[in-house]
């Protein structure tokens, strides 16, 4: 998986919901999508891209969405 594709599909996404005021709200909406929606190893390459390049290019929403909900977002092995 390419990480700068992910970068901006999540970002893209965070784009959507970044128009709603309530913060929860925001950040659910984002992993909720990017969890229904999402391949696993899609997933697995983002976190991997947080966890080793620091989230370079993400928005602050989608790495905080992804921090609050990791334990849900990950794959279960």
């Amino acid at each position: 998986m390419d990480p700068n594709k992910l970068v901006r599909m999540a970002n893209d996404i965070a784009t959507f919901f970044d128009a709603d005021t309530d913060r929860a709200a925001r950040l659910a909406g984002i992993s909720g999508h990017i969890k229904r929606f999402w391949d696993p190893r899609m997933r697995l390459a983002l976190f991997r891209h947080l966890d080793q390049d620091a989230g370079a290019g993400l928005k602050d929403s989608v790495i905080e969405a992804l921090t609050v909900d990791r334990d849900s977002l990950l794959p279960k092995p």
